[in-house]
């Protein structure tokens, strides 16, 4: 891409069609966020023993999960312990899932056309950088080196997956691009979670924008994040 292609003034209609490409590559590419860290050994073969659970000395994961989590307060995760996702869209009206946990991750449709694909992903230490802003950025770009920074934009999803309990809600960046003629209006919210280690990422596509403004507010309500237990 182009070093002059920003969002700013006249460059906006250089900067469209490249956004599409990059969103359609996202979408089409299956959402793979499978980022391993090259430096990392490789497991060795054991005999299997009864695991016990295993708590972060000095983490209050209950805390943790009680409050907000923007960007910076990521480093109050505990070290290696991924985030989910709930599977609740399943149940939301007018949808249901079209795959169940496969390769981590869950597909959902809805009787408008509408398309939603939610995956965890683990083993994301490649892609840190600074907070986890910066590497949700370099996630995105990871996806796609066309994506600029400029072109993302920071949302919330709901943060525990307790409909009754507190709103809580955790910072994530969208990528969102509006339906081009005889195409789909399509987004993608995303997170890398720098000290769990692992990232998340749901992909949007709908017929227009309407329906994607529907899918989104679905979302929101039915695919919270899950904080770790312990």
């Amino acid at each position: 891409m182009p070093t002059t292609a920003r969002w700013p003034g006249g460059a906006r209609r250089r900067a469209a069609p490249v956004l599409a490409a990059a969103l359609g590559a996202l979408l089409a590419g299956g959402c793979s966020v499978d980022v391993r860290d090259p430096a990392a050994p490789q497991p060795a073969a054991s005999t299997p023993v009864l695991a016990t659970p295993t708590i972060t000395p000095g983490h209050d994961a209950a805390a943790v999960a009680a409050q907000d989590l923007p960007f910076a307060a990521g480093g109050s995760l505990a070290p290696g312990k991924p985030i989910g996702i709930a599977d609740g869209l399943k149940e939301a009206p007018g949808w249901k899932a079209a795959s169940g946990n496969v390769a981590g991750e869950t597909r959902y449709v809805k009787g408008d056309g509408c398309l939603v694909a939610a995956k965890v992903r683990t083993n994301q230490a490649a892609l840190v950088r600074g907070d986890d802003r910066e590497s949700t950025v370099a996630l995105f770009e990871y996806l796609d080196p066309s994506i600029l920074p400029g072109y993302l934009k920071a949302e919330t999803l709901r943060w525990g997956g307790d409909p009754e309990g507190p709103g809580r809600t955790v910072e994530v960046l969208a990528l969102e691009q509006a339906a081009q003629p005889a195409g789909r209006a399509t987004a993608v919210l995303a997170r890398l979670f720098g000290t769990a280690g692992s990232s998340v990422y749901i992909s949007l596509s709908c017929p227009d924008a309407a329906a994607l403004a529907g899918a989104r507010a679905d979302v929101a309500r039915f695919l919270p994040l899950i904080p770790p237990s312990a």
